[in-house]
């Protein structure tokens, strides 16, 4: 009875590092994902009235010019994921902390994802605008670049799997990198371009309408942002401890 009594109260280390995992971070969503995804879908909802029922038609664009309040926000949540990506990189190398590399990681993702969306705006608003696709316009090619840093990041990243090492050299990406961000805010200023530059503060620039609702545009894709933000960022966690697991029953 004592051997049988012995043997059952035996635990692999595979098993007790499950239950150690399971006890620790229990299988619920965080509160704080629950909120943002609630303010993300009431903005969204917000936004979509602003953008086709309240704000005026622009006399010169048309219909077309209503991409702008996809288009701007979209721009600025895909940099900021770039600028966030490369802060939580840095901080890694100053004091190495696996949680850093996850939100590295969650924002090279979530970020990729909305300059896709900006270039994708970007190109229905040239068509009729334009009439063309695509033009090398400086604005034009610096976000492009961009987008294929985070590509070229997100493929290092997969190729070199979840080690320091792999988080050092994805952080020293990024600090490469995140110097095409300014480079994209001031390309208006510094370079004759075909994209238009900035208009809220200048003469003669949107109309009062036009301002609020590219407002309430910008807020809540960065609400968008930071609720896919939490959401990835408990994948990654997730999926890390699916690689030791399996390590570990290996």
């Amino acid at each position: 009875m004592a051997l049988t009594k012995q043997a059952t109260n035996i635990v692999s280390p595979a098993e007790e590092h499950l239950n150690g995992v399971d006890r620790g971070h229990p299988a619920r969503l965080p509160i704080a994902s629950l909120i943002l995804g609630g303010l993300s879908c009431i903005g969204m909802l917000a936004s979509i009235w602003l953008i086709f029922f309240y704000t005026p038609i622009d006399a010169l664009q048309g219909v077309t010019q209503r991409i702008f309040y996809f288009h701007v926000p979209t721009a600025w949540t895909g940099m900021l994921g770039f600028v966030v990506m490369t802060v939580a990189g840095i901080v890694y190398l100053i004091k190495p902390d696996e949680r850093l590399d996850w939100i590295a990681r969650a924002s090279g993702e979530v970020g990729a994802v909305f300059l896709t969306f900006l270039l994708i705006t970007g190109s229905l608003w040239g068509k009729p605008i334009w009439g063309a696709w695509w033009v090398w316009d400086p604005k034009l090619t610096a976000a492009l670049i961009l987008w294929f840093m985070f590509i070229g990041y997100l493929m290092l990243r997969s190729y070199m799997g979840r080690t320091s090492e792999s988080a050092r050299v994805g952080a020293v990406w990024s600090i490469v990198g995140v110097i095409d961000v300014p480079i994209i805010y001031f390309s208006v200023l510094w370079w004759r371009g075909q994209h238009p530059g900035p208009q809220i503060t200048s003469d003669g620039g949107l109309p009062p309408a036009a301002v609020l609702t590219l407002m309430v545009s910008l807020a809540t894709f960065t609400l968008l942002y930071c609720f896919l933000m939490v959401l990835v960022y408990q994948l990654q966690r997730l999926q890390t401890q699916a690689q030791r697991l399996h390590a570990i029953v290996e």
